[in-house]
């Protein structure tokens, strides 16, 4: 039975922890987690935690791991690579944004275990259903997961930023409101990001509606361009351009 109320480690999963470590992440952020705190919320003593994962750093790499099982891999039988691209991208956007942590964690971490390379491999075979092969695909793949991770930082920055006012003690709301009070006075003595003030989005560093949106699809639109300028008339009247042989199309686009 469990002494003083703790749970004993041998009733503890590696599984159990992880997910309380992703929950405590998004309440308190990566500064936030520690083992005595994760230890309370499974009421468990901290040294039965460490038994099962080691160490924190190491907890951090499986709970980042844990979370890319979160995006749903398309079914690339049933809709074209461009939809595909797109569901993943966003998903990944909103996982993101879910868990703000993580972006920080790709910093100090090294986050690779199953779920990422569940979703890296699926992301490779979404390119390559668009006609690219080899190290095409990689750069297709990197340029789109880049451009999501960038998008990412700044909402990530500003939890991560609300979260330590938080910890200090201070009044959190006060705190934001003063520093970006700071931000508008700077932004007001340049023309442009004076204008942008006066708009409807009251945040310096807001951005229009639907922005990740246009980015994302600009850049589908340069992928899907540079398909295009690799294809001569001989491969356009192919079976392969007509949605025949997807190895022959593979093998049309190697040189791009």
């Amino acid at each position: 039975m469990a002494y003083g109320g703790r749970m004993p480690r041998d009733t503890l999963t590696r599984e159990q922890i992880v997910k309380a470590a992703i929950d405590l992440l998004d309440d308190e952020g990566l500064e936030g987690l520690n083992m005595r705190a994760l230890g309370k919320r499974l009421g468990s003593a901290a040294t039965a935690v460490y038994w099962h994962v080691g160490s924190k750093d190491n907890l951090i790499t499986l709970a980042g791991d844990e979370v890319w099982h979160q995006i749903a891999l398309p079914d690339l039988a049933t809709m074209d690579w461009r939809t595909a691209a797109t569901q993943m991208a966003t998903d990944l956007h909103a996982m993101l944004t879910r868990h703000s942590w993580l972006v920080q964690a790709f910093g100090s971490y090294m986050i690779f275990g199953p779920g990422k390379a569940r979703h890296d491999d699926h992301g490779y075979a979404v390119y390559e259903a668009a006609g690219f092969t080899g190290a095409q695909a990689d750069q297709a793949a990197a340029t789109v997961f880049t451009f999501v991770l960038g998008n990412a930082l700044v909402p990530a920055a500003a939890a991560s930023f609300t979260k330590k006012l938080g910890r200090d003690g201070g009044n959190a709301e006060a705190l934001m409101h003063e520093s970006m009070a700071k931000a508008h006075e700077i932004a007001a003595q340049f023309p442009r990001l004076r204008a942008r003030l006066d708009t409807a989005a009251t945040d310096y560093a807001a951005t229009p509606d639907n922005t990740f949106q246009f980015g994302l699809q600009a850049i589908l639109d340069g992928l899907e361009a540079q398909l295009g300028a690799h294809s001569t008339p001989s491969d356009l009247a192919s079976p392969s351009a007509a949605g025949g042989d997807a190895s022959a199309e593979h093998a049309r686009i190697g040189d791009v």
